[in-house]
């Protein structure tokens, strides 16, 4: 994980039912707040915490307009990009640490 990265990321809850699109410039930071249910709202209500899509950008304003855009979409063409990188919709957590 690169300092000067910001990261647009995708969880799921468990059954990936509901999926939740954030921004962040640390992405393990994050994904362990969700996990440990230390941020409040609307992951920690639902259960999501399945990390199962990121990309990374060294810009801040790209990574924001991405985020908008990729909230944008609908559930459907949201799935087409998460099943093009990550198919088993695995949690890629571990992979990130």
């Amino acid at each position: 994980m690169n300092s000067n990265s910001y990261y647009v990321y995708i969880l799921a809850n468990q059954n990936n039912t509901t999926l939740y699109i954030g921004v962040t410039n640390d992405l393990i930071r994050r994904v362990y707040e969700h996990k440990n249910h230390l941020v409040k709202g609307f992951t920690d209500k639902y259960n999501i915490s399945k990390l199962i899509y990121f990309e990374d950008t060294n810009d801040v304003y790209s990574a924001i307009s991405r985020e908008k855009q990729l909230k944008k979409w609908t559930r459907k063409k949201k799935e087409f990009l998460i099943n093009k990188i990550n198919p088993q919709w695995i949690d890629l957590y571990d992979s990130i640490i």
